[in-house]
């Protein structure tokens, strides 16, 4: 039977992004999207699973494991490191692991508009990551706290779940906090973050309206906050935040979200010619024209259009997106039609930049 970190070797090798561990199968790989078995290794039993699996686990993951049948935590392991998901499925024991590169990448090496520099750079403000699993987000979210960590001394306090970035002191001070490990959930260690001096707070992902309000009252008192949602773009996102709220609390959480926001970065990664990929990006910047329509339910839908028209302020749609990457080289025509959400705005934009 192969051990753990040989296995965890063929994600670097082979450039892939996630490794699968079931029973009665050889284990998967995942290169560029797409799913491939690593057939030069044998089929695993049950045994063979959980042995790899408590490998992995330390003793306070393997009672956790034990107690709700999942758990999830980050590891470093061969210089590299790995987000880690244990669970069971028709009580057989699985294993899926993620490659975290430990490079910290900037916004060109990530493929990332330069318009992130600002919004890392803000004084106070929420900027939203938003996308699928798997889009990058939390990658985009540590190439701006490591933006700000080699340019200006600031205290960054980061909660996540689990860690998987690690970060040096550099210009500023550093603290990771971790799910289960350090506190008990997102909103609680907001109300204590609040009190521990911070000029940037991480949240790794907003999921109920308690952190929400938390992470809006934090930029009131004068905090950059970065966090995540499982969103595809910037009018979805509003709506979704604003439905986290019971509907005689919508228009108090309006009012406060057009305020607090700053901007709204969303993800897409799309497979790139000659391997590897590359992001598609959508990027809204909060106005003062922007903020009516956060506003006023009747005109959400606004959003969309502005994006399209802020250029001046950095903004740009996924179809903007789409054509520069189509001009640059990096992906081919039919990729932007399968990934676009409308056909026609798509097909309008190539043929004014003269592609079509």
């Amino acid at each position: 039977m192969a051990k753990i970190k040989e296995l965890l070797v063929q994600l670097s090798k082979n450039k892939a992004s996630d490794l699968h561990i079931k029973v009665d199968n050889k284990p998967f790989i995942r290169v560029d999207g797409m799913i491939k078995q690593l057939t030069k290794y044998p089929v695993l039993a049950n045994g063979d699973v959980d042995k790899l699996a408590n490998e992995l686990m330390s003793e306070k993951n393997k009672k956790r494991f034990k107690e709700h049948r999942e758990v999830d935590f980050a590891i470093s392991a061969n210089g590299e490191r790995f987000r880690l998901n244990i669970f069971t499925e028709k009580d057989h024991t699985s294993i899926v692991a993620r490659h975290l590169t430990m490079q910290k990448r900037t916004f060109k090496d990530l493929n990332l508009p330069p318009v992130l520099e600002k919004f890392a750079d803000a004084p106070r403000g929420l900027v939203l990551v938003t996308g699928i699993a798997g889009s990058g987000k939390t990658t985009t979210i540590s190439a701006m706290i490591d933006w700000i960590n080699n340019n200006k001394p600031a205290n960054i306090i980061t909660v996540e779940d689990p860690i998987e970035y690690i970060y040096e002191d550099r210009k500023s001070i550093i603290r990771q906090r971790e799910l289960g490990a350090d506190t008990e959930t997102y909103s609680k260690a907001l109300k204590h973050i609040v009190r521990q001096d911070p000029d940037v707070i991480f949240i790794g992902e907003i999921r109920d309206h308690e952190t929400m309000d938390s992470a809006m009252k934090a930029t009131e008192l004068g905090n950059l906050v970065f966090s995540t949602l499982h969103t595809i773009n910037a009018t979805e996102t509003v709506n979704r935040i604003i439905d986290l709220y019971p509907p005689h609390q919508q228009g108090m959480a309006r009012i406060i979200l057009s305020s607090a926001l700053q901007a709204i970065v969303s993800l897409r990664l799309l497979p790139k010619k000659g391997g590897g990929r590359i992001p598609a990006v959508e990027v809204f910047y909060n106005t003062s024209t922007t903020k009516e329509y956060i506003l006023d339910p009747k005109e959400t839908y606004l959003i969309k259009k502005s994006i399209r028209e802020g250029d001046y302020y950095g903004m740009q749609s996924f179809d903007q997106s789409l054509v520069q990457l189509i001009k640059k080289g990096h992906i081919d025509v039919d990729t932007a039609k399968q990934t676009t959400e409308s056909q026609q705005d798509l097909q309008l934009a190539l043929k004014d930049e003269n592609i079509l």
